[in-house]
């Protein structure tokens, strides 16, 4: 049954606490008892936006580059049944003073059918599309899979009836209480399969990458006077737009981001 628009404001009182509750996260037995309750079953990709990812002036044809945007639009080509939020939950709630409120997530699958009508509207494959380019335009990154915390928040489901594009920003959106949340709950928010981030001799050590609202993972150390990436790194791709030396590159291996992330979230999520 969908929520009521009461949820909107329990949502707004208790989401500002992201960061302690993700602490709590870590005490004995908590992040299991929580992954059982709202994220049993998820796994979720981050995607980096278009503009950051590097074309090899090798290739022949850069054509060939694969986008992170293909791989939504695969998607968007399968759904029958597509809905988009008409605020995004996670900035209403802060409230967001950087990024508009009113880009909310994309959700395909025959769940939406039961999201509150009042929340956000049905939309067409093309609109949906042009949904996630205006995202883009507005440097926001999405995050792509199955949650089951948005079929509990709201009131839909089955969960493997349910795609997920989330639409975040750097300051305000549920990723930022990551690098406080137990792993059995933070590793579900995954680097997209075929993603590559690294830093060369060109970096001249000013940190800008290793801020908190520019890597939500806290996955930047600085060692040394360079930037390291360590294994937290999702992917998103925040750091090499933000770096003023050019010295961090994000690639994209055309074959493995299309066929892994297809197949891995095609088996959680049934669009038929």
């Amino acid at each position: 049954m969908a929520k009521p628009d009461w949820t909107l404001d329990v949502i707004k009182r208790i989401f500002p606490r992201r960061a302690s509750q993700g602490k709590l996260t870590r005490l004995p037995g908590v992040a299991r008892w929580m992954e059982r309750r709202f994220f049993e079953g998820d796994h979720l990709i981050a995607l980096p936006r278009d503009k950051v990812i590097r074309v090899d002036r090798e290739v022949d044809d850069p054509g060939q580059t694969v986008l992170p945007t293909d791989l939504v639009d695969l998607f968007i080509d399968q759904a029958r049944d597509l809905w988009v939020m008409d605020f995004c939950i996670c900035r209403r709630s802060m409230p967001c003073e950087r990024y508009p409120v009113e880009l909310g997530c994309l959700f395909l699958g025959r769940a939406t059918l039961d999201i509150n009508a009042d929340w956000g509207h049905r939309v067409t494959r093309e609109e949906a599309k042009e949904h996630i380019r205006r995202c883009q335009k507005e440097g926001l990154i999405h995050f792509m899979g199955r949650s089951k915390l948005d079929t509990v928040w709201l009131g839909i489901g089955p969960g493997d009836r349910l795609l997920t594009v989330c639409n975040c920003c750097p300051c305000c959106c549920i990723t930022r209480g990551i690098p406080y949340t137990a792993p059995l709950l933070s590793d579900k928010l995954q680097r997209a399969a075929g993603v590559r981030v690294r830093v060369d001799e060109a970096c001249a050590g000013c940190g800008a990458c290793a801020a908190p609202e520019v890597c939500f993972a806290g996955a930047i150390r600085m060692a040394a006077g360079y930037a390291v990436i360590t294994e937290d790194c999702r992917g998103c791709g925040r750091c090499v737009e933000v770096c003023p030396s050019g010295a961090i590159t994000l690639t994209v291996d055309r074959e493995r981001f299309l066929k892994e992330n297809t197949e891995q979230i095609s088996r959680l999520v049934d669009l038929s």
